[in-house]
């Protein structure tokens, strides 16, 4: 493992890695199931093509965190994209009206966006143009992608990621709709429905949170991992005391026998090259270049800030095995396309396992290993409660925001830009367009101060690119 990891030179241990590994897992292990769902539609392709879709994430993402692990011994973990797996499922379904191919033909011609996707990444890559891309971005636009996922990261955690649904299936979101149920002076019965759950799971959210600050101001190894498992066993108890619900009653009924059949049968190299053709050459061009921009930024941002977290950062805000880190993401979206799943990516998530101390390749090995268990124990990773993730997601997006003491608040040019990726990527829940319109900020007040050169040329065109991505391409 020394050898391999050069553990020592990263100041880390073997134990430490492995408890990242299971810490970034455990709060990235939503998409496992939530992938499926939101690329078949719930189930519109049927539950074989679900399976297959469940399998390919699973050997997906495993894949390319070993990738990761070995090419360029770095922490972080990748899946299939949340916003790129939505994506594609409009798209599949915009084939299907355009075609009038069933929903399985249909989504076997996305699959070749993402193919060609994962390719053009691979080219790029290993010519070196991402690296260059990645280069463009101005120092204090890149200082700024770390504080600007706390924010986005916090958004989640509070947000969207704790969702509470009535009796009749609507959601309701925990700390809005928590505040606005207590100062309602007549609650709806829907909400009143809920109201049991969203205690349970905003009290499950603060308890996990403050026990992971509590054990990380002491200093112990683990506490992101510790909490959350607190955080678990509080909402287990919490749904049969107080809700009635048993909580481990799904794996009674859970299948534990991998359904490799329905992959092969379904999206194995099932690449439906006709169907895609069929919607026309230039959106099927359109098509990949948005797949590409937005894939691109996503995975770079994560990059950065995270490694920016880690101090994996040199004295001009580059990482060391950027290239590696960024074929490993290529590899799993050509691996997700073959096997049939949407754009791998690194995830933002990755930033808890850094917390818990996660500096090597171990720390993606791991995560990845478990992955792949995955597919013979999904029903156990699908207990992790979404209020103990959202406990690991709060802090890590509180300590993340420590990244903005490296802005220089009197320069326009970085305080700007920063200060509107602050606002536009927990809004957009997007880490490329927010870096978009970092760019456009900075190279505006650069050529309209005097301050423009060549040596940002390549940042003005990206800035351009997104520009005509935003307006004209929507």
């Amino acid at each position: 493992m020394e050898k391999i990891f050069k553990l020592t030179e990263n100041g880390t241990s073997v134990r430490t890695e492995i408890i990242a590994g299971l810490t970034t897992f455990m709060t990235m292990a939503y998409i496992i199931a939530l992938n499926p769902n939101l690329l078949t539609g719930w189930r519109a392709g049927g539950d074989d093509l679900w399976n297959a879709v469940f399998l390919s994430t699973c050997l997906a993402s495993g894949i390319a965190m070993i990738c990761m692990a070995f090419l360029a011994n770095k922490p972080f973990c990748l899946a299939p994209g949340m916003g790129l797996n939505s994506f594609l499922a409009v798209v599949v379904v915009q084939i299907a009206t355009i075609t009038g191919a069933t929903y399985v033909a249909s989504f076997q011609a996305a699959l070749v966006i993402v193919l060609a996707e994962g390719i053009v990444f691979v080219v790029l890559t290993v010519c070196n143009i991402r690296e260059k891309i990645v280069d463009a971005i101005p120092y204090g636009v890149r200082m700024g992608i770390a504080p600007a996922i706390g924010l986005m990261l916090l958004n989640i955690g509070v947000g969207s990621n704790a969702g509470v649904y009535d009796s009749t299936g609507n959601a309701f979101y925990v700390m809005r709709d928590f505040f606005g149920s207590l100062t309602a002076s007549g609650a709806a019965s829907t909400m009143t429905d809920a109201y049991p759950g969203m205690v349970l799971t905003v009290a499950t959210m603060f308890v996990g949170l403050f026990v992971i600050i509590w054990l990380a101001h002491r200093g112990v190894k683990g506490s992101v991992i510790i909490g959350m498992l607190v955080a678990s066993v509080i909402y287990w108890a919490g749904e049969a005391i107080f809700l009635g619900i048993d909580p481990f009653a799904s794996l009674a009924a859970a299948s534990w026998v991998p359904a490799f059949g329905d992959m092969v049968n379904l999206t194995l190299f099932k690449f439906n090259f006709a169907g895609f053709l069929e919607l026309g050459w230039f959106t099927a061009i359109t098509l990949i270049i948005t797949f590409c921009m937005i894939d691109m930024f996503d995975t770079i941002g994560t990059l950065v800030g995270t490694a920016a977290r880690a101090g994996m950062l040199d004295d001009e805000g580059r990482m060391p095995k950027m290239k590696e880190a960024l074929l490993s993401d290529s590899i799993g979206t050509v691996v997700g396309a073959c096997t049939g799943t949407s754009t791998v990516t690194t995830f933002v998530e990755s930033a808890s396992g850094v917390e818990a101390g996660g500096r090597t390749g171990l720390t993606a090995l791991t995560c990845g290993i478990v992955f792949l268990l995955c597919m013979f124990i999904a029903p156990i990773a699908a207990m992790i409660p979404a209020a103990a993730t959202s406990s690991a997601l709060i802090y890590v997006g509180v300590v993340m925001l420590q990244g903005l003491k490296n802005i220089d608040l009197d320069r326009f040019d970085q305080v700007v830009p920063v200060a509107l990726m602050l606002i536009a990527m927990p809004i957009s829940s997007s880490i490329g367009h927010a870096i978009g319109i970092g760019l456009i900020a900075f190279s505006v007040i650069n050529l309209t101060t005097g301050e423009g050169n060549k040596k940002y040329a390549l940042t003005y065109i990206l800035a351009l690119i997104f520009l005509v991505k935003f307006f004209l391409v929507a």
